[in-house]
């Protein structure tokens, strides 16, 4: 298993936020989530509330950035709730999950039913970093106009 913490990645992180339901690492273009064990994972119980203030850290409703579910802990989402976070007129990049087990691997693909964003599967927290760098990576466009390429 991979904390981000552990990560060389971690000096790169902006901020560190503890919310009572798990630990949330700040990037300039993603964010990556280590909830904790045990928890049940929900829209109005978890999610809103964080999404609330991020969206306001980062002044976006989360169209530039990519959220990376990293599940180094046991613990339980309810997945239709996506809707309720599509509804509130939030969006994602994109969103990856790390799980590090064949179960983890199984609910992820529940999960992916009710994304609306580009969604990925990791075994492990570098590979994703590397696709939430890419995906956020702002693309190189020459004007049809520019003579000089």
């Amino acid at each position: 298993m991979g904390y981000i913490k552990d990560s060389t990645f971690y000096q790169d992180a902006i901020q560190e936020m503890r919310f009572d339901c798990g630990t949330y690492y700040l990037f300039d273009t993603f964010i990556v989530s280590e909830i904790d064990e045990g928890i049940v994972f929900t829209w109005d119980d978890h999610a809103k509330p964080i999404v609330e203030e991020l969206s306001e850290l980062y002044d976006q409703k989360g169209d530039n950035l990519v959220l990376i579910s990293n599940r180094v802990h046991s613990y339980s989402v309810k997945p239709s709730d996506w809707i309720k976070f599509f509804k509130s007129e939030y969006k994602l990049k994109g969103y990856a999950i790390v799980s590090y087990s064949r179960k983890g691997i199984i609910a992820s693909l529940v999960e992916k039913l009710f994304m609306r964003s580009s969604f990925q599967s990791f075994g492990n927290l570098e590979e994703a970093i590397v696709w939430a760098k890419a995906l956020t990576k702002p693309q190189d466009v020459t004007s049809p106009n520019d003579k000089s390429a």
